[in-house]
């Protein structure tokens, strides 16, 4: 039994289009799958960088925030330690501020009360008598003379006068004073015998 052969030499010399079109079907797929997948990789990327970024500016502000605390905790603790030590430095007192009270160690007689003097005039009176030692100048007693309120007679051994003193005048300079006017009186004018010498008035001295 013979069959017939329906297909022609020419329908077989035809190109199959449906095997060229899965192929060209096929390789535009795998292009879009690529491209998609380098999307893909390259959006991960800028997000790692943009993380890595943002990381970065918090590690940076986290860092600025602690060393600027920490630079105001140290300026807190100078100013702390500078006051305290400003407070003890004016709680204790210096060596030369401290307030030697002197006492007369000579006689000393109040023409005004006959009683005892105060304690300014007791002082000044103890002061008085420590300089003029230093100057060589030896006190032998002090007199407050009737009707005066802050003048000081001090009488010296060796010396035939006393030397008139206030209270208003250092006890120091008053007693430079008379040690100048007493050489002045006797290498100059050869006068060792005098009734006072009066330094009571700054830069000035007078005696009788």
């Amino acid at each position: 039994m013979s069959g017939i052969n329906t297909t022609s030499s020419d329908d077989a010399s035809l190109p199959r289009p449906s095997r060229q079109g899965v192929v060209r079907k096929s390789t535009l797929k795998t292009g879009r799958t690529l491209s998609a997948k380098r999307e893909r990789l390259e959006t991960s990327s800028e997000r790692i960088a943009t993380r890595q970024k943002l990381r970065r500016k918090e590690r940076a502000r986290a860092f600025t925030t602690i060393a600027s605390f920490s630079a105001i905790a140290v300026v807190i603790i100078c100013l702390g330690v500078f006051l305290r030590s400003s407070s003890s430095s004016e709680q204790t007192p210096d060596a030369d501020q401290v307030t030697v009270i002197y006492k007369p160690t000579i006689e000393v007689v109040d023409e005004n009360t006959g009683g005892s003097i105060t304690g300014r005039m007791s002082h000044y009176i103890g002061q008085a008598e420590v300089d003029l030692r230093e100057y060589g100048l030896i006190p032998t007693k002090a007199v407050i003379p009737a009707g005066a309120i802050r003048e000081v007679d001090l009488y010296l051994d060796g010396h035939s006068g006393f030397i008139k003193m206030t209270l208003d005048r250092d006890t120091a300079v008053s007693a430079e004073d008379a040690l100048r006017m007493i050489n002045y009186l006797e290498a100059e004018l050869g006068v060792t015998d005098y009734q006072y010498i009066d330094v009571r008035l700054p830069g000035q001295a007078y005696w009788k």
